[in-house]
């Protein structure tokens, strides 16, 4: 506040001081006095005039920061937009990726160095089991045992390094693989004679060959089949295939592998997903010439699925029954198998009381050409396969062991009943074929790719 002194030379009662307004005498703004000369002073205090810049400077600056804070906060929110833009990109791309590794059994195997050990422990478990049924002690089985201890050092030391470089432990492990089918097939001393029937039957069949696990790394997928195509065409001479689920209900997934090792190796494979209308059942499904026989149930009937021209068959067999299925496995009502004469399908009807019927497809038609009826009960057999116009069934001795116990020769009508006896890695399995490409015995085996060389009786 600022205090004005008026001095003026007027009385105290002057009207010239009739313009100081009413409020500021009565607010105390005024006060009025008379000296000892009689002049009239006016005290009066007056508000402070002086412009309040600094204050103003101050709110300026303030207002400044305000609308830079502001411009900041703008800046975060759209750079946290940005942000969260990028990380749902990462996302997307992280369910990418997740959807290739669940596709493609061969980028998830490339970081599970656990399951390669548990198959180096399975690979040299086989090896002993082989060293002691032959009780050798020949220098390869030594050079196999080293070779094994190398890779296991070699798995976890690449463990700690690059893991993208285990592709070269599978490729080792392939030709691991190989070259114990290779030694077995000498021990065995079974020289296979493609395409003949110069036999009177099967004599015996090799220890089970475990290939390795299924493609899809897990043990719930125990319903399947897998083997290479039992009359390959031009061009696909060593295609091989692999199909496992979780039950035995659905038939609609298949990987083709253009040859054995890429199927080891769980790489450059294509995938057939059969749509919705044409899905199967049962898991006793072929590959012949390049199409997939198997089972469909709308309506009931034998299935052509042409992997070539993408073209579907199908036909009813007049007789064949769902009511019947193998001991292992449910809704096998219709089998499919090949052999050196051709192309057949084994199913079990009321009018033979469930017991097993042999049909023999014309590949030409897709009909079926003739039928022989069978003595024995399709539930008491696991399985059943054609070898030569033969058909044979086996079943469970006990958890290691499988027996052929009948065969049915379709050119003499005539039926068997038979003791030969082989071992399985696992006690069930869902599939069981030959294969005349190469006399080899094809098991799906819990879940394991299994192989069997075929010991003929030429006597």
């Amino acid at each position: 506040m600022m205090l004005l002194v008026l001095v003026l030379l007027l009385s105290a009662s002057s009207p010239a001081l009739a313009w100081i307004p009413v409020q500021d005498w009565e607010s105390g703004n005024v006060t009025t006095s008379v000296d000892s000369s009689g002049q009239c002073i006016c005290h009066v205090f007056l508000p402070d005039t002086t412009f309040p810049a600094d204050r103003v400077e101050h709110m300026q600056q303030v207002s400044k920061d305000l609308i830079l804070e502001v411009e900041i906060q703008k800046n975060k929110m759209v750079k946290y937009k940005g942000k969260l833009v990028i990380y749902l990109e990462e996302l997307k791309q992280l369910e990418a990726r997740l959807a290739v590794l669940e596709s493609s059994p061969d980028d998830y195997i490339k970081l599970d160095f656990e399951m390669l050990r548990i198959e180096l422990r399975e690979f040299e478990m086989l090896v002993s089991q082989l060293k002691d049924s032959l009780n050798s002690s020949s220098p390869l089985f030594n050079s196999l045992y080293i070779e094994i201890h190398n890779m296991t050092l070699l798995v976890n030391q690449l463990e700690t390094y690059d893991k993208s470089n285990l592709e070269v432990i599978r490729h080792q492990f392939a030709k691991l693989q190989m070259k114990l089918e290779e030694c077995q097939k000498d021990q065995d001393i079974i020289e296979p004679d493609i395409g003949s029937c110069n036999h009177t039957g099967i004599l015996s069949f090799s220890n089970p060959l475990v290939v390795q696990f299924n493609a899809h790394l897990s043990s719930g997928y125990v319903y399947g089949g897998w083997g290479k195509d039992s009359k390959p065409i031009r061009g696909y001479e060593n295609l091989h295939f692999y199909g496992a689920y979780t039950s035995p209900g659905g038939v609609y997934d298949f990987y083709f592998y253009s040859n054995y090792e890429n199927l080891l190796l769980r790489k450059n494979y294509k995938r057939i997903t059969l749509p919705t209308d044409w899905v199967g059942v049962g898991n006793n499904y072929i590959v012949h010439s390049n199409s997939i026989y198997y089972q469909h149930n709308t309506p009931f009937s034998m299935t052509k699925f042409n992997l070539t021209s993408s073209k579907y068959d199908y036909r009813v067999i007049s007789g064949a029954s769902t009511s019947f299925s193998y001991a292992y496995s449910d809704s096998q009502n219709l089998d499919f198998a090949a052999d050196e004469t051709g192309l057949w399908v084994m199913y079990a009807s009321t009018g033979n009381k469930g017991k097993i019927v042999i049909a023999k497809i014309n590949e030409d038609s897709f009909g079926i050409e003739n039928t022989w009826h069978t003595g024995v009960y399709k539930q008491s057999a696991g399985n059943a396969f054609m070898i030569c116009g033969v058909m044979y069934a086996s079943r469970t001795v006990d958890i290691n062991t499988e027996e052929i116990f009948y065969a049915y020769d379709t050119k003499t009508k005539q039926e068997r009943n038979l003791s030969i006896q082989f071992k399985k890695f696992q006690n069930s399995y869902s599939n069981l074929d030959y294969n005349p490409s190469d006399q080899k015995l094809y098991m799906f085996n819990d879940g394991y790719y299994v192989s069997y060389n075929v010991k003929f009786n030429k006597e």
